[in-house]
């Protein structure tokens, strides 16, 4: 029997959660819904799926198995918590909410109802970075005591203006840190673990938003790492995010999710750079070109719900990251953040 899919959202990232679907074998598209019919229409169209205007009326369509969440951050937990309520499994893009509230109600529901639930962190299934993460674990780096990670994007002011919920507290819930900066922030914590404390100063340094264009952190991992990390939508024409991780036993520098340079003291098997610089599309452009950290998300998804366990990014791993953006964005506002 294929698993059946249900796509909310209908706009960009859903189509691309759409196109990853498709490229399963043994996934079908069942059901689409969001708030631009036309958008809604032609995705259902294309994938020969029904179309819906409201979360409700999808959640009644049967068969479904899962629903993959592409709306607006602030609406992911209410629409995750009802489909958790109808028995289906969750997978949300990033990031799982806007508050550790809703994320919270969002985790308690899936669980009260025995379905699984899963957060697209991509970055996890890039090949070099899951090398990078077993030569980490492995001691290859020796003790990490230092990271950059850079996110210096450019959106133009349209990228806002002629959205329905970018750039407005209520839906997106942050800016640059909270929708773009994430994704790097989750790698931070995958390869060195959990922070301790936390400073930042954010601002809106270009475009008219409710929400940062522009913030700079400073993080202490439990560990003992230091990081700093940079986000912005501002940084015209965009470049590619990066992240550098200095250990007790050398350095590696990591461009749009792939090696760039490796120097350690002792060669690692396995851990070689390319020596590549890659186009990172999403450095100036929001459209999703490249779906295979998304296709490889949901095989995940679905081999923990075929074979049980938790995916490799589940609700409480995507928790994590949204903990320390508040923690980011308290901090930003003059407080001393400790984490838990």
């Amino acid at each position: 029997m294929p698993i059946c899919v249900g796509i909310l959202g209908g706009g960009g990232i859903s189509e691309a959660h759409a196109r990853a679907a498709h490229e399963i074998e043994g996934v079908e598209i069942a059901a689409v819904a969001g708030e631009n019919p036309a958008k809604v229409q032609e995705l259902a169209d294309r994938y020969h799926a029904a179309a819906y205007e409201g979360t409700a009326e999808l959640l009644r369509h049967r068969p479904l198995d899962l629903v993959l969440i592409g709306s607006p951050p602030g609406r992911h937990a209410e629409q995750g918590i009802a489909a958790a309520r109808q028995g289906l499994h969750v997978l949300v893009e990033k990031p799982i909410d806007v508050t550790l509230h809703r994320a919270d109600e969002l985790i308690a529901a899936c669980e009260d109802a025995g379905v699984k639930l899963g957060v697209f962190f991509q970055g996890r299934f890039a090949p070099d970075l899951e090398r990078l993460k077993r030569a980490v674990d492995d001691g290859a780096l020796g003790r990490p005591f230092l990271a950059s990670a850079r996110v210096k994007w450019w959106r133009p002011p349209e990228y806002y203006s002629h959205s329905r919920w970018r750039g407005l507290l209520a839906l997106e819930g942050g800016g640059a840190l909270l929708s773009q900066g994430i994704h790097t922030l989750d790698l931070l914590l995958w390869l060195l673990g959990d922070v301790s404390r936390v400073w930042a100063r954010a601002a809106t340094a270009l475009h008219r938003i409710e929400v940062e264009d522009t913030l700079v952190a400073t993080l202490e991992f439990e560990g003992g790492a230091l990081a700093t990390l940079e986000a912005t939508t501002a940084a015209f024409p965009g470049y590619p995010r990066a992240l550098e991780l200095t250990g007790s036993e050398g350095t590696v520098v990591i461009e749009q999710d792939r090696l760039l340079r490796v120097d350690l003291r002792r060669p690692w098997p396995g851990l070689l750079s390319s020596g590549e610089r890659s186009r990172d599309e999403s450095a100036s452009s929001p459209l999703v070109g490249d779906v295979r950290g998304h296709r490889a998300a949901l095989e995940d998804f679905l081999r923990a719900i075929r074979e049980g366990g938790e995916p490799r990014c589940s609700g409480r791993e995507g928790r994590r990251s949204l903990a320390v953006v508040e923690a980011l964005y308290r901090a930003a506002r003059g407080e001393v953040v400790s984490l838990p």
